[in-house]
């Protein structure tokens, strides 16, 4: 079975923090990480991230 990537970059809820130490953050999920939130949300919970909605580039 393939693993799906998730690129939490491309997420609409994915934002920086410019926190140093944690500088990714996943307002679904309300929290802020050192990690790649979909990374984090893996090694947390055993599951893929449930929220990925994926963003409209504004052309």
């Amino acid at each position: 079975m393939e693993e799906k990537r998730i690129v939490c970059q491309k997420c609409v809820y994915y934002f920086v923090t410019w926190e140093r130490g944690k500088p990714h953050g996943c307002k679904a999920y309300g929290f802020k990480s050192q990690l790649i939130p979909s990374i984090t949300v893996k090694r947390s919970s055993g599951a893929d991230c449930h929220f990925f909605t994926l963003k409209h580039n504004k052309e």
